[in-house]
């Protein structure tokens, strides 16, 4: 789905209403129901690399491929798995490599994934998210050809899928593997926002000096830690790129499949962005409820907000979450508007400065997670000293803009 321009609005507002034809004047209280109308019929559908079989399947003809992908490498309306698509179209598909919640996608966050054979397909699965398994072995690899990427990421730094990606360049560089990327769009394409990170803080929930969030698609983001350098001794991963069809950084992408188990929701992908930063800290960020990251509260938040939740175990989404069976006050971001999220632009500071200066015990609000998640020690600082959102977000700006520039370099899309 896709949203008009401003200046295509304006362009149709000119054509439909000044023609007879389309109800002219008459119609004006109806415009906004045209333009969405006629705008569908201007504007082609966005189909993703994976859709686009034609352009890349004679290459994978006679190789043996390695698939690193998971539930939301699917096809079409159907939402076929792309495993099953090529393996169907007699392509030698010769192993499955997982990331974090598994190549079903059913685990709970952080939880181990082991190796296994998919009952599925037979096919024997690879864990990049086992027992500090993060990268490819050279055993892992032996007698592939080719692998394909191929996993829906939501454009920001903690997002773990981006690190599985960094290993498997690395991998594939060192053991002289292409590696195939089948693009995706990224729903959070026109948010780039955040702190950069400091490298000191490296991790696996945060790999490079980037913002939050970055602006790019999978692809692109491969492009950056090619040219950066960014690979261990600074090998570079032969890359072969199946470009998304129609898309634009800006446009509105709502996903097929739930890229996470947490992650269920539109809102929830697009506020992910502002409010995983609560994972740093001893709050409940809804994990546990039908609901993550689109509640946030902790007990001892009682008698300053009326709404309230309590986290349990639901297996397949959070089996030991934050604050567990406990009754939680704070905030619902349940009526938040996908719209207002997108038109505002920029990451959203305000409800973790709020729900800091509410908590009673300060001196145990954050975790050791935060500066991991943050990137940087500084935003803790800043938070603990009182200063304001725009005098925190003054302090992203340099960095931002040389993030900026350097993105530049690697864009596929507008």
């Amino acid at each position: 789905m896709i949203r008009t321009s401003t200046f295509l609005q304006c362009a149709l507002i000119a054509v439909l209403l000044s023609n007879p034809a389309c109800g002219g004047p008459a119609d004006y209280n109806n415009r906004d129901s045209i333009i969405t109308q006629t705008a569908a019929k201007i504007i082609p559908e966005i189909i993703t690399g994976a859709e686009q079989i034609p352009l890349y399947i004679d290459y994978l003809k006679g190789k043996n491929i390695g698939m690193v992908v998971n539930q939301t490498s699917v096809i079409g309306k159907a939402l076929t798995p792309s495993v099953d698509s090529l393996v169907k179209a007699g392509i030698t598909v010769k192993k499955i490599f997982g990331p974090e919640h598994g190549f079903r996608g059913n685990a709970s966050n952080g939880a181990t994934v082991n190796d296994a054979t998919d009952t599925q397909t037979g096919l024997p699965v690879v864990s990049l998210y086992g027992n500090k398994h993060y990268k490819p072995t050279p055993a892992d690899l032996n007698g592939i050809d080719l692998m394909i990427f191929d996993i829906q990421d939501v454009g920001t730094r903690f997002y773990t899928y981006i690190s599985t990606l960094h290993y498997v360049m690395e991998a594939c560089a060192e053991n002289n593997v292409e590696l195939m990327i089948l693009d995706r769009p990224n729903p959070n394409g026109y948010l780039i926002d955040g702190p950069i990170l400091d490298t000191i803080n490296h991790s696996f929930v945060g790999m490079h000096p980037i913002p939050i969030s970055h602006g790019m698609t999978i692809a692109e983001y491969a492009q950056m830690i090619n040219g950066e350098g960014w690979l261990k001794n600074g090998v570079k991963c032969k890359l072969k790129i199946i470009k998304v069809a129609n898309y634009k950084h800006d446009m509105v992408y709502k996903l097929p499949v739930n890229p996470s188990p947490n992650l269920n929701t539109d809102q929830s992908i697009l506020l992910y962005p502002s409010v995983c930063l609560f994972e740093g800290t001893t709050l409940s960020l809804g994990r546990g409820t039908f609901f993550p990251f689109l509640e946030v509260g902790h007990p001892s938040l009682k008698g300053k907000y009326a709404f309230s939740f309590t986290p349990v175990s639901i297996q397949g989404m959070s089996e030991n979450p934050p604050q567990k069976d406990k009754l939680c006050y704070g905030i619902s971001l349940k009526g938040y508007s996908s719209d207002a999220i997108r038109n505002k632009g920029r990451i959203d500071l305000s409800w973790l400065l709020e729900l800091y200066k509410a908590f009673p015990d300060k001196k145990h609000f954050f975790n050791e997670y935060f500066i991991k998640l943050a990137g940087t020690a500084e935003l803790r600082k800043q938070i603990e000293a009182g200063k304001t959102e725009d005098e925190i977000r003054s302090s992203w700006q340099a960095g931002l803009n040389k993030f900026k520039t350097t993105r530049g370099k690697y864009l596929l899309y507008d």
